[in-house]
């Protein structure tokens, strides 16, 4: 289930709730009881290897051995 991070208006902390993506833009209360809170945008980080292999052995001036 994903997870959006909300910012309470009135004492600014920050916070998280899981919850469907159809119900993405219900207003959440802040866990100190305010009302008045906002949606943050957030960012995702994917990590892994890249998809092609590096170059090996001959084509272009480092990989080639033309420098010498």
């Amino acid at each position: 289930m994903p997870r959006y991070d909300f910012r309470c208006r009135e004492c600014g902390t920050t916070f998280e709730v899981s919850r469907p993506m159809d119900h993405a833009s219900d207003p959440a209360d802040c866990p100190r009881g305010h009302e008045d809170t906002v949606r943050l945008l957030s960012t995702v980080a994917v990590g892994g290897r890249a998809a092609a292999p590096a170059p090996s052995g001959g084509g272009g001036c480092c990989g080639g051995g033309c420098c010498s």
